[in-house]
């Protein structure tokens, strides 16, 4: 990643299936930013309630304190003028705002790392994930390893018939498959 000056602000995208390491890549950049003395603002949605309430979690127990919220407007209003670094987990679960949010932010100077899934259960593009790549200044895209075949898993797989697009859940709802291991349930 290149270094920028003059308070040139920026958006990174960590995306990929669940069990890809999107969170603990998140905290990772969190920590090398830490170490460097620079402020940071964590944010995670109210509805991801899987390990710690304030907390982000890794699937690996990795953690980093963070603030609760329950909207993208919540994360605009509580962003600290002398903030760095914003950074946000499952960015996917938040409404259609996010976008405007993370333009606003890194138009102000701030580096903004957004983690999320880019595909829901059924391999389509889920939430405001596609115009956030499409926008952001730095891409990873991370892969899973498949349950069923050992292949790079890019693809959600969902265990339970349940039709609606969000159930918040770990390895007893999802795993990680590849794209041809990947089934849409009826």
């Amino acid at each position: 990643m290149n270094v920028i000056n003059n308070k040139t602000g920026w958006i990174e995208v960590i995306c990929g299936s669940m069990f890809s390491g999107k969170t603990e890549e998140l905290i990772r950049r969190i920590h090398r930013a830490e170490f460097a003395r620079q402020k940071i603002q964590v944010f995670k949605p109210k509805i991801d309630d899987r390990y710690e309430k304030d907390h982000i979690v890794s699937h690996s127990k990795m953690k980093t304190p963070s603030i609760i919220v329950e909207n993208s407007d919540e994360i605009y209003q509580q962003v600290e003028n002398d903030t760095e670094i914003v950074a946000i987990d499952e960015v996917q679960f938040f409404d259609e705002k996010i976008t405007d949010i993370c333009n606003k932010l890194a138009d102000s100077g701030k580096r903004v790392i957004v983690a999320g899934l880019d595909q829901d259960y059924t391999g389509k593009p889920f939430g405001s994930m596609p115009t956030l790549l499409a926008i952001a200044e730095y891409v990873t895209k991370l892969n899973a390893i498949c349950v069923k075949c050992g292949n790079p898993a890019s693809r959600t797989q969902r265990l339970t018939h349940d039709t609606n697009q969000v159930i918040v859940g770990t390895n007893d709802i999802y795993e990680a498959r590849c794209r041809n291991c990947h089934e849409v349930l009826d």
